[in-house]
């Protein structure tokens, strides 16, 4: 089934048995996002909250939160989608299979928005969109059918210390301001939206978007040109839009194709006054950004942590549409795994052959989830240029500033890449397979390469400020140079204040160091302190104490933790730690660590501080009553109460 609307897709979820119905009214604040996660860590089905309190619309979420349900969403539109896309940058293995040609070329077909006219003259104003004029306009512009305000949405309010409600599945529309409307020049992205709190409300709304996103351009283009520029957010309609929001595709290439392509429908829409309006959205909200700032946030986001409040852009809104019968769906973002995980595994199954294609070289690359996404990206390349000398890095570091460079993987923080050619069966997605093949090989004297004064994803406040940290990438080729140990080494001694070593992995040992003085200001932490140099002593004690014991035992990787009982509970506790709570440049040690020609390495094992520090922000923590109140309710749903 091609799914037109929210409202098909929970009928045909329904009819399979992928529903909860929450018939009790419920409430925005804390309780929705607790149900959504109760729901998520049970693999459970979508959940539809039928009364939803302080709004008329009912709401959707979980839509996309098992890879079953999503496969089930788009099961007519992916395969096409997929070869399509692969053809477009190897087109020969389709030549050899004619069969495919018609389904793709009815792909390709979809790609091209379809402007909808009924109703509507080209010089229609936003003035003149009038409820006695909408009957002529619902059945080919249903989003038209009616008006509200931001406040009669529903306001989803994810987590106790959240500055407000948010908009967590948006469709944010801009184009290049001062131009005739050519949707094909369009940015369709996912930034968060704020609805209230930080003085929002029906007449302005917070707008969210982090560094190397397309909005952007636009932003800068129209303040340069001093005008404001108009933005559109479409919420719901088509999955397939929702899903194309988010997608990282190339500069200049439109996600209104994408959208047309994935929705097995051509992308519909209209134009009125400059704004393009999505004919099949529930929601439409219009208005326009200009250059200044208001606050945004704080908000819980998928590293885990609470995002600051922050200057942002903000919408000023001048109209909300929406449908007849509209839902709205949302999601809750928080420590990964989440439902937006599965955005992630998707793009991955989609076009996972492509990148090969544009990084010449790369066999494979995998985002870590656990770990955050862009915190942690490993890779496997090729080392095809000196065969006839001692194998070492050399081609994939080229390869690995290539990935860098490259669309959304830029924002990576820690960067592991190893040559293929040392193990052809290495998986880059499988997480422990790929740690012991690094480790085992890894020289740190020379295979540490650090950019210590760069971007950072946006959301990650490890660095120095905001969107500002380093980059580590680790690179290696060759021989196995090691042994990694499978248990701790016999004799081990640790400084005073440093206790509960432990193997995570072979070859990898946590211990728990003492933990930084943390006093909760808001939703992050209290002034910054330096302690760099207790990290310092730690490792010349560790030498002293246990001399050659690290080599001799096969431990590679030390890395000091606030609590190792967490950390050795299950990996991704340890993924989420490591690399969530380090910034390379400032938390990265060593045993017998030198600097030879602006070149840092260490002669003996690594040390990471994967501590959280002053200048860090809070995990997120769920309200105990308000989840067992959802709990009930969750309980009750089950029951067909």
């Amino acid at each position: 089934m091609i799914h037109r609307s929210i409202a098909e897709c929970v009928y045909d979820l329904e009819r399979i048995g992928q529903l909860l119905r929450i018939r009790e009214e419920v409430d925005p604040y804390l309780e929705m996002a607790a149900i959504q996660r109760q729901v998520h860590r049970e693999n459970g089905p979508a959940v539809l909250f039928e009364k939803v309190k302080g709004s008329e619309f009912p709401a959707v979420s979980n839509l996309f939160g098992t890879m079953a349900r999503v496969e089930f969403l788009f099961h007519k539109t992916f395969r096409p989608l997929k070869h399509l896309l692969e053809a477009s940058t190897n087109p020969l293995p389709l030549l050899r299979q004619p069969g495919q040609w018609p389904a793709l070329a009815g792909t390709a077909l979809h790609a091209l928005p379809r402007r909808v006219r009924s109703g509507l003259a080209d010089n229609t104003r936003l003035r003149d969109v009038r409820a006695g004029m909408r009957g002529a306009w619902d059945r080919k512009i249903p989003v038209l059918a009616c008006e509200c305000q931001v406040a009669d949405l529903p306001q989803v309010h994810s987590w106790p210390l959240d500055g407000g409600s948010f908009i967590t599945l948006p469709q944010v529309c801009s184009l290049p301001p001062g131009e005739e409307v050519n949707v094909m020049h369009s940015n369709l992205g996912m930034y968060r939206v704020q609805m209230s709190g930080n003085e929002y409300g029906d007449r302005e709304v917070g707008l969210h978007y982090q560094i190397h996103r397309g909005i952007g351009i636009h932003h800068t283009q129209a303040i340069e040109s001093g005008q404001e520029f108009k933005v559109s957010i479409f919420v719901g309609g088509p999955p397939a839009h929702t899903v194309a929001a988010m997608m990282p595709l190339p500069e200049g290439m439109s996600e209104l194709t994408f959208a047309g392509m994935l929705a097995g429908r051509p992308f519909r829409y209209t134009v009125i006054d400059g704004w393009v309006i999505s004919a099949d959205a529930d929601f439409c909200i219009l208005g326009t950004v200009g250059p200044d700032t208001k606050p945004e946030g704080p908000f819980g986001d998928h590293l885990g942590y609470h995002s600051l409040k922050h200057p942002f852009p903000y919408l000023k809104v001048e109209k909300v549409f929406h449908r007849r019968n509209a839902v709205w769906p949302f999601t809750v973002v928080g420590r990964p795994p989440q439902e937006d995980s599965m955005f992630g595994e998707f793009v991955h199954r989609l076009t996972g052959k492509i990148l090969p294609t544009q990084v010449k070289g790369v066999r494979e690359v995998h985002a870590v989830d656990a770990a955050g996404v862009h915190s942690l990206l490993l890779a496997i390349g090729s080392e095809r240029y000196v065969p006839y000398e001692r194998r070492e890095p050399r081609e994939i570091l080229t390869q690995a500033n290539a990935l860098l460079g490259f669309n959304q993987i830029s924002l990576a923080k820690y960067l592991f890449i190893c040559a293929g050619e040392d193990a052809p069966q290495l998986a880059a997605s499988n997480v422990t397979g790929y740690l012991r093949h690094l480790l085992e090989r890894v020289d740190w004297r020379e295979n540490l390469h650090f950019q210590t004064n760069t971007t950072m994803d946006t959301l990650d406040y490890t660095g120095h400020g905001l969107n500002k940290g380093s980059k580590l990438v680790v690179a290696v080729a060759g021989e196995k140079r090691r042994d990694l140990g499978q248990r701790l080494p016999d004799g081990l001694v640790l400084p005073e204040g440093f206790a509960k070593p432990a193997l995570i992995l072979p070859g990898i040992m946590v211990v728990q160091a003492p933990s930084y003085n943390l006093v909760e200001e808001g939703a992050g932490y209290g002034p910054d302190e330096d302690r760099s140099g207790e990290v310092e002593t730690f490792c010349v004690e560790m030498d002293r104490l246990n001399p050659g014991l690290f080599s001799r035992a096969g431990i590679a990787w030390i890395v000091l933790v606030d609590d190792s009982d967490f950390c050795v509970e299950e990996l991704d506790n340890f993924l989420w730690v490591c690399f969530l709570r380090s910034n390379p440049s400032q938390d990265t040690y060593g045993l017998r660590s030198f600097v030879k020609v602006k070149h840092w390495g260490c002669e003996e094992s690594l040390v990471t501080d994967a501590r959280r520090k002053p200048h860090h922000t809070t995990p997120m923590a769920e309200d105990p009553k308000v989840e067992a109140s959802a709990a009930r309710k969750r309980q009750r749903a089950r029951a067909g109460k």
